[in-house]
């Protein structure tokens, strides 16, 4: 079924899903979403993920409840258990018949998914630049919303200047990348920001501090001052379709000696082994 899309309670082509213009998700971005990476055939994390997402859905005030067996039952008609992919489930408020910022009353949620490919990222293994920007994002970072514009234009301005992500900075310190959580190594301890607002919580953040802690590598959730990551000897990025991919260059500055640092070495075979072992 790679072509096939769930869309409010029905499976169907790709091309033949379509939602009302009405819709609130397009007309205010009053929506939020999830991406859960799937290795042949086996959802990763899945608890965790559906977990995040019924935190955001109970931080825009969206009711809608299903367990973890619903939501796997609705995604497993379109995994292929050849391939890894990924899902995307997007949930907005739903069709509203007239334009009102107010919630209106009665409102059926608009629930789609759909199954993609996860193509593997060469700067995983090569390392990738990255430039810092102000973070001028909105306050609610930890709810994974749709209105991503902002995540929009800060990626690429990031790719205007030849790089591959934009590390975030606010009031002299760290908080992500635009579309990635953020890691450090700075006097030999793996660092990354705590979660707060300001971050979204990530699940792969997650799995490689359980990894690191497992397996005797020093590490703790901490701010992290814009001078201290340009003074770390490696710096990475993760995300769920990325995993984890270091950065050796930093507005225009070789981070370490320009090549992906031990740590990440290790904790890239550390995270391939969890995801075997889970598949």
């Amino acid at each position: 079924m790679a072509d096939t899309v769930y869309l409010n309670g029905e499976y169907l082509p790709l091309a033949d899903a379509k939602v009302s213009v009405l819709d609130r998700g397009f007309l205010f971005g009053d929506g939020v979403y999830e991406v859960i990476p799937v290795y042949r055939g086996r959802l990763f994390r899945f608890e965790d993920h559906i977990a995040r997402l019924d935190n955001s859905l109970r931080a825009i005030r969206l009711e809608l409840s299903k367990s973890a067996d619903e939501w796997r039952a609705i995604f497993e008609p379109m995994l292929d258990s050849g391939k890894d992919q990924y899902i995307y489930l997007q949930i907005t408020r739903g069709y509203a018949p007239k334009r009102d910022h107010g919630f209106p009353e009665h409102v059926v949620p608009t629930v789609f998914a759909m199954c993609n490919e996860i193509k593997p990222f060469a700067g995983r293994i090569s390392g990738v630049k990255a430039v810092t920007l102000d973070d001028t994002r909105w306050q609610l970072c930890h709810v994974k919303a749709t209105a991503l514009l902002a995540h929009v234009l800060l990626r690429q301005e990031a790719l205007d200047q030849d790089c591959a992500e934009a590390i975030l900075a606010r009031n002299g310190y760290v908080t992500e990348g635009a579309a990635s959580n953020l890691f450090a190594v700075i006097d030999d301890q793996l660092i990354t920001p705590p979660k707060t607002n300001e971050i979204l919580p990530g699940i792969t953040r997650d799995v490689i501090l359980e990894l690191a802690e497992a397996h005797q590598i020093p590490c703790r959730e901490d701010v992290i001052a814009l001078e201290a990551l340009e003074n770390a000897s490696e710096i990475w990025v993760t995300s769920s379709t990325r995993e984890i991919v270091p950065v050796v260059e930093l507005d225009g500055r070789i981070v370490g000696d320009g090549e992906p640092g031990p740590v990440f070495q290790k904790m890239d075979r550390l995270f391939q082994a969890y995801k075997q072992s889970l598949a």
